[in-house]
């Protein structure tokens, strides 16, 4: 290398890593979204899952609750709730998922208390579909073990 850095040296330095690193950034999002549609469950996608998620965002339940990791670690993870608490079974975790919503707050002491947010019938079916949907997506085995 010479003994003296140039102003033409640094601006190829420059010049070259801007190129190679936008050639890396193109490739891995073309590589993204070859990806997504194997992975994300989108043919799964109904208003029901829709509302479930409106419901999600409003009540703000990624204040306490994780998704997939996403979110706040205060209160369990809830990517794979669905078959923690009804093994695959739409029906066995709809009725756990409304006894437990219903339930709210439990009081007992010494645990965090989750808030009753006074949701009807519909809507707890609705963020039961959001789950369901959730824990269907392809997100390589997370998280690390069955209860979050």
């Amino acid at each position: 290398m010479a003994e003296r850095f140039t102003k033409s040296m640094a601006r190829n330095i420059y010049i070259g890593g801007s190129v190679f690193f936008f050639l890396l950034f193109l490739g891995l999002t073309l590589d993204t979204m070859s990806e997504l549609p194997k992975r994300d469950n989108r043919q799964n996608l109904t208003e029901s899952v829709a509302r479930g998620k409106m419901l999600w965002e409003v009540n703000n339940c990624i204040g306490c609750h994780s998704l997939q990791g996403e979110g706040a670690y205060f209160a369990p993870e809830l990517g794979n709730v669905f078959q923690r608490r009804g093994a695959g079974d739409q029906t066995a975790f709809r009725a756990f998922f409304k006894a437990w919503m219903q339930a709210m707050p439990t009081k007992a002491p010494g645990r965090r208390q989750m808030p009753q947010f006074n949701l009807n019938d519909q809507q707890l079916d609705d963020l039961a579909s959001f789950l369901e949907y959730a824990s269907q997506i392809n997100n390589n085995n997370w998280p690390p073990n069955i209860e979050g």
